[in-house]
């Protein structure tokens, strides 16, 4: 069954992720997620919007794999890692509509998107690494550094502090939140207008704005991953 749905609404390419659970990143979610960027790209998007399903954003990594084996769990870390960084690269205005619950790798989704509309609710939202007994990786510090205010930047990373949708809005996690009803519509909204940009102007920004954070983070992820896994 597939856990990623796409459609093409207008030029706006519109991507749901949807296991009917939590919405882990699992082997499935990224290989599909990856499929349906190169769909959006291949369409000729103006724009992506990725979408969770209501009450879910995104959980981050599977933890049934990440449980079962060091190798295992490097594998799945490096190749979300990659799909993280495609995101973050991706070269059409890309809008989260952040659904629900965003934690861990869930997060980190969120501050790959160039806008990210939250809805109101009672949903967490934040990296809780450390207080798992995680060391926050090199991916999530150097996203975290480029996306989040600098005064809560300790506060979300050295502190696993998780935060309501009014306070990531604050954090840097999201732009704004709206209700339930609204956030889809919003986010298209949203990407509406900026696939209206130039997309040479935008592609060739984006690149010189990001290139440097995701070239250091893919440079030292092989061994980042192997000292994550190993306990070191």
């Amino acid at each position: 069954m597939a856990v990623v749905h796409y459609t093409l609404e207008g030029s706006t390419a519109f991507i749901q992720m949807d296991d009917g659970k939590a919405n882990a990143l699992s082997d499935a979610m990224i290989n599909e997620l990856g499929a349906a960027l190169s769909r959006a790209h291949e369409e000729e998007a103006s724009a992506v919007v990725l979408a969770g399903r209501p009450e879910r954003f995104c959980a981050g990594f599977d933890l049934r794999v990440m449980m079962s084996s060091p190798e295992a769990a490097r594998a799945l870390l490096k190749s979300g890692a990659e799909l993280l960084m495609r995101l973050y690269g991706y070269p059409r205005p890309l809008v989260a509509a952040c659904t629900g619950h965003a934690l861990a790798g869930g997060a980190l989704v969120l501050l790959t998107a160039d806008e990210r509309i939250g809805t109101a609710g009672a949903f967490r939202i934040g990296l809780n690494e450390v207080s798992i007994g995680m060391p926050v990786p090199v991916l999530a510090v150097e996203l975290a550094r480029d996306r989040l205010a600098p005064t809560e930047l300790g506060r979300a990373t050295l502190q696993a502090r998780i935060y309501d949708p009014a306070g990531a809005v604050r954090a840097g996690y999201l732009d704004e939140v709206v209700d339930a009803s609204e956030t889809i519509t919003r986010a298209m909204q949203t990407a509406a207008a900026l696939g209206a940009l130039s997309r040479t102007a935008f592609e060739a920004s984006k690149q010189r704005l990001r290139s440097r954070t995701i070239d250091h983070i893919l440079g030292s992820l092989d061994e980042d991953m192997r000292r994550i896994t190993l306990g070191q």
